[in-house]
């Protein structure tokens, strides 16, 4: 089916060029070899770039509009305060005092280069590890909250990615009912699981914690990546570490509140929300994908977005979603 893209001027990263990269870094004060590496990023830019005499450097440049300066350095601040407690975030690097530089009309920030693998989520000791780490990140998270950067709300992942796709024209018309009505059942779900919850705590959250953002070494993890962090209920930092069937999600459970529990308490309640988020990054992704189509990299990256087969896949999902939700939730051994 043909792909809705508004005619427009060139996206702003077509300005991104290597040079313009390499130029940045030097701006900061750097010597750079001239080698660099594009990484697995699409939201961002993110390079791996050659330093002389020393480590290569990771460099993020911001996707220009997304955040505001002050919700990049809230990020900054969140991350280098728990990398100052020793729990293993790989925070910005500080040059002249300031984590966040312009050049060239990008906004960027340099990280150290961190190696490793992603974990083995099958792994009762690993999970078990990784929640305790988890649970001193929200011990900290818990102290404050953001001052700028949004929540995690149905309204933000459900509702609005909802409307940016039916009002773009990206569903097929002859899927577009079965959206429009599977769509609305599935908010209506999520609205029951929160009424479930009832009233629990929002705090400081990683917001991503998939295996692409952890790094797993001999000496444990590492996190990485919090350009998601927001707002939010903890469980929404656990969930993405649960996979399989139920039986298997609900000894995964039980493994992560072993350590996660170690240093922050949990609040069961928010188990009722499992699969009303699950729900809700499905809605969102879709959106996400949708609004970010006028950037070159997206069609490249993900071809079988838009097609009629993702739609009718996506549609499906969501059905199976609506039933989920009306399951009791998962609770540990």
């Amino acid at each position: 089916m043909p792909v809705p893209v508004a005619e427009s001027a060139p996206h702003p990263y077509a300005a991104l060029t290597p040079d313009l990269v390499l130029d940045a870094l030097e701006s900061v004060g750097l010597v750079v070899n001239g080698s660099q590496f594009p990484l697995n990023s699409y939201e961002n830019r993110v390079y791996q770039v050659g330093v002389e005499d020393a480590a290569p450097v990771i460099a993020k440049f911001y996707r220009p509009g997304r955040w505001s300066d002050a919700q990049i350095l809230e990020e900054h601040v969140f991350s280098t305060l728990l990398q100052e407690r020793e729990i293993p975030v790989v925070a910005p690097c500080v040059i002249d005092g300031q984590t966040l530089f312009t050049h060239g009309g990008f906004r960027f920030a340099l990280f150290p280069r961190r190696g490793g693998r992603a974990p083995e989520l099958d792994d009762a000791q690993t999970l078990t590890w990784l929640g305790r780490f988890l649970g001193r990140i929200h011990a900290v998270g818990a102290i404050e909250p953001f001052a700028h950067r949004p929540a995690l709300t149905p309204e933000s992942f459900g509702t609005v990615p909802r409307t940016f796709v039916l009002e773009h024209g990206f569903i097929p018309a002859e899927l577009l009912p079965a959206y429009e009505s599977v769509s609305a059942q599935a908010l209506e779900g999520v609205a029951y699981c929160y009424q479930r919850a009832g009233t629990v705590a929002a705090l400081r959250l990683h917001g991503d914690v998939h295996g692409g953002n952890m790094l797993w070494t001999p000496d444990g993890p590492h996190f990485v990546d919090l350009d998601d962090a927001r707002m939010g209920p903890a469980v929404q930092d656990l969930w993405m570490l649960l996979s399989g069937e139920r039986e298997d999600r609900v000894r995964q459970l039980a493994d992560v509140l072993a350590g996660y529990e170690d240093f922050c308490g949990f609040d069961a309640r928010e188990l009722h929300l499992i699969e009303a988020l699950r729900t809700l990054r499905l809605m969102h992704y879709a959106g996400w994908l949708a609004q970010r189509w006028d950037d070159p990299a997206f069609p490249h990256a993900f071809p079988w977005f838009n097609t009629q087969r993702y739609w009718q896949e996506h549609i499906l999902a969501l059905r199976e979603q609506v039933a989920a939700m009306d399951e009791a939730p998962l609770w540990p051994a």
